[in-house]
C-alpha cells in the first residue's frame, strides 16, 4: 500500500515539474541555453523529434517549445533560421519514425483491448479523424496536439503509401515549425506577451486541440443516439 501511494506522488511530483516546465518554458530554455551553449539545439532536435516520433509521448511540448524557440531567437540566445532548418527536420523524421512503426506493429496494437503505456482512446479519436479528413489529417495534425502524434502512427496502419504520405508530412511539418517559430520570433517579446508568457502558452495548447475536441463531442453523443 505504502508502495502504490509513493508511486502515485513520484508520478503526481513528475505531472507537476513537467506543467511548470512547459507553462513557464521561456525560463527554462534560456536557462539551458545559457548552460549548454550549441548543444541546445540537440536537446530541441530530441524533444521535437520524440514528441511527434512515438505514440507514447505525446504529453512533451510542441507548439509551446517552437513559440519559445522564437522569442529567444528575437534576443539572440539563438539563430531563427538554423532553428527552423533543424526542427522541420526533426519534425519530418519523428513522423516518418511514427509512420514506419505504426506500419511494422500497429496492426496489433490496434486490436488489443488493454496497452500499455498507449491510449487506446486517443488511437481510435485519431483514426477517427482520419477516416474522415483523409490524407490532409497529416497536416492538420500538426497544430492538433495528441492527436499530432497518432496521426502518423494511423497512417502507417492504413492503406496511405509512403510517398503520398511524406508529401504531406513534410508540408504539415514545414508550415508548423514556420508558423510557430516565426509566430514567437515577432510577437514573443512584445511586451504584454513577454508579461503574460504562460498565459499565451496555455492558449497554445488549448486552442489548438478545440477542433479535436469539438469533434470527439460530435462523436459520443452521436454513440449515445445510437445505443438509446
Amino acid at each position: 500500500m505504502m508502495r502504490r501511494k509513493s508511486g502515485v506522488l513520484g508520478t503526481m511530483e513528475l505531472l507537476q515539474q513537467l506543467i511548470q516546465f512547459v507553462l513557464h518554458i521561456d525560463k527554462h530554455l534560456f536557462d539551458i541555453c545559457a548552460q549548454y551553449g550549441a548543444w541546445v539545439y540537440a536537446i530541441l532536435f530530441i524533444i521535437i523529434f520524440c514528441e511527434t516520433g512515438f505514440v507514447v509521448t505525446p504529453f512533451l511540448p510542441g507548439d509551446s517549445l517552437l513559440f519559445a524557440v522564437g522569442s529567444l531567437a528575437a534576443i539572440g540566445a539563438l539563430n531563427v533560421w538554423s532553428s527552423i532548418l533543424l526542427l522541420v527536420i526533426a519534425a519530418f523524421a519523428g513522423d516518418t519514425a511514427n509512420y514506419w512503426i505504426g506500419h511494422f506493429i500497429g496492426p496489433k496494437i490496434f486490436h488489443k483491448e488493454h496497452v500499455r503505456f498507449l491510449n487506446k482512446e486517443y488511437l481510435e479519436r485519431t483514426h477517427r479523424f482520419y477516416e474522415k479528413h483523409g490524407g490532409k489529417t497529416i497536416i492538420l495534425a500538426r497544430f492538433l496536439p495528441i492527436i499530432r502524434t497518432f496521426a502518423p502512427f494511423v497512417a502507417g496502419i492504413g492503406s496511405m503509401t509512403y510517398p503520398r504520405f511524406m508529401l504531406y508530412n513534410l508540408s504539415g511539418g514545414i508550415l508548423w515549425v514556420v508558423l510557430f517559430t516565426l509566430g514567437g520570433y515577432f510577437f514573443g517579446n512584445v511586451p504584454f506577451i513577454k508579461q503574460n508568457f504562460s498565459l499565451v502558452i496555455v492558449a497554445l495548447i488549448i486552442i489548438p486541440g478545440l477542433p479535436a475536441a469539438v469533434e470527439f463531442i460530435r462523436q459520443a453523443v452521436r454513440r449515445t443516439k445510437k445505443t438509446r
